[in-house]
């Protein structure tokens, strides 16, 4: 009899904290993959490759509004007391893609680098919360074509001592996308599918992504990159559902303090000016912040002199 009961109260507590729910095109119906849920105080989470999210107000009692996000649809706010377990988001004509033609064959082209800056000292490292996206600056030197064949992002990876002598296991989910250069500023996004990759322990601390197929090329006044972190995901690399955050107790009360992911980001003091970027992404304005002194005074990066995530890229410089 104890045995029933103690199922029947697993039963209960995981419907408490697992309601799911699932956001689609409300037009052809199907699902939006990895769009973003905004809790409206600057926390929130994604949905997964099928659109799928999972929030309780048992899990999140203090949020009253979700606010419901994706590339080419208008965003949505809903009342958590009035949630379906579809979500239907109107796609924005005024924010498609823009179609655009790169020609399949344009010759000969020249293969140049732009290293990047790895080390392995964790008190010198960005710590990836699903929070915040780093962007980081590649001009375009020549008047002539150059398409990005990789992205060469270095990570460390580290165990729970903060070591890199033994590497903690994990999956890591990752979104990467692209940004007109506004003034030395992330401006308009360019055209083209978000890229979602995966890192884990078992890669190269140097991890380059083949992006050759996704035909990005650089614009004239040049272009930022940018990575934000989604989460963690299973063996088979789909976005689990864990909570993205946890709760300290303060002298003002419970604070929401953001989970970090692993790996970690290395920045370096070996890149000249200040060419890294970041924002926070459940934000509604979604302010880009040059990470510098005028970001904070307190921050330990910056206090060292580490202001630039060392990024580096591979291109084709084409002759023609």
């Amino acid at each position: 009899m104890k045995k029933v009961f103690y199922i029947l109260l697993l039963l209960i507590s995981h419907g408490i904290y697992s309601q799911v729910y699932t956001i689609k095109d409300s037009v052809q119906k199907f699902p939006i993959s990895y769009a973003t849920i905004s809790f409206g105080n600057g926390n929130g989470l994604f949905a997964d490759e099928d659109g799928v999210f999972k929030f309780s107000k048992k899990r999140y009692n203090d949020i009253d509004s979700l606010y419901i996000s994706a590339l080419g649809y208008k965003e949505k706010g809903i009342s958590t007391n009035n949630l379906s377990k579809t979500i239907s988001l109107t796609p924005d004509v005024s924010e498609l893609q823009e179609v655009v033609v790169k020609a399949e064959n344009l010759g000969k082209y020249r293969t140049k680098k732009k290293a990047s800056k790895i080390h392995d000292d964790y008190f010198r490292c960005w710590l990836p919360t699903v929070e915040s996206e780093i962007a980081v600056f590649f001009p375009r030197n020549q008047i002539k074509s150059t398409k990005i064949a990789s992205v060469f992002l270095p990570v460390m990876m580290e165990n729970s001592n903060g070591s890199s002598s033994r590497k903690q296991s994990f999956s890591t989910l990752f979104k990467m996308q692209f940004y007109e250069n506004t003034n030395g500023v992330p401006g308009k996004r360019l055209a083209g599918d978000d890229i979602i990759f995966r890192i884990t322990n078992k890669d190269r601390a140097n991890f380059e992504l083949d992006i050759s197929e996704y035909k990005v090329f650089i614009p004239k006044n040049g272009v930022f990159i940018s990575v934000q972190v989604l989460g963690y995901t299973d063996k088979q690399g789909k976005l689990q559902h864990t909570k993205k955050y946890h709760e300290v107790e303060t002298r003002k009360g419970i604070v929401k303090v953001s989970t970090t992911f692993r790996p970690l980001l290395p920045f370096t003091d070996k890149i000249e000016n200040n060419i890294t970027f970041t924002r926070r992404v459940f934000f509604k304005n979604r302010t880009w912040q040059r990470f510098d002194q005028k970001y904070s005074e307190n921050n330990t990066l910056i206090q060292k002199g580490f202001m630039n995530y060392g990024m580096g890229i591979k291109m084709h410089v084409y002759e023609k």
